[in-house]
């Protein structure tokens, strides 16, 4: 696990590990993102992920967990690049944000 790999997620997760769950839970997280076949969406599966690693200890995280982190800092920073005009609070960008555990209503 590289150091920068681990502060680069940290920075781009800015959703604890209960607000993320607790958020992939609702109908409006369900209800964005690119379906991979089997009806979850990508993003919704990526918040799973990052809720896991969130809860374990950095020296337990495996070389597959690395791998995701490092996905979920690319999708936040490409993400945010994207940001749509007016108020966001309501808005398929903002859910699909959160639920690769960034809210950018947060920063």
């Amino acid at each position: 696990m590289t150091t920068d790999t681990y502060a680069e997620f940290k920075d781009a997760v800015n959703m604890t590990a209960s607000e993320l769950d607790k958020w992939l839970r609702t109908d409006e997280s369900k209800a964005v993102g690119q379906k991979d076949g089997g009806g979850e969406s990508v993003g919704h599966d990526s918040g799973r992920k990052i809720v896991h690693i969130l809860h374990a200890k950095k020296a337990d995280l495996t070389d597959a967990d690395e791998a995701h982190m490092r996905k979920v800092v690319g999708y936040v920073h490409r993400h945010l690049a994207q940001r749509p005009s007016g108020d966001v609070r309501e808005t398929k960008w903002r859910y699909s944000l959160m639920n690769w555990g960034h809210d950018p209503l947060k920063e």
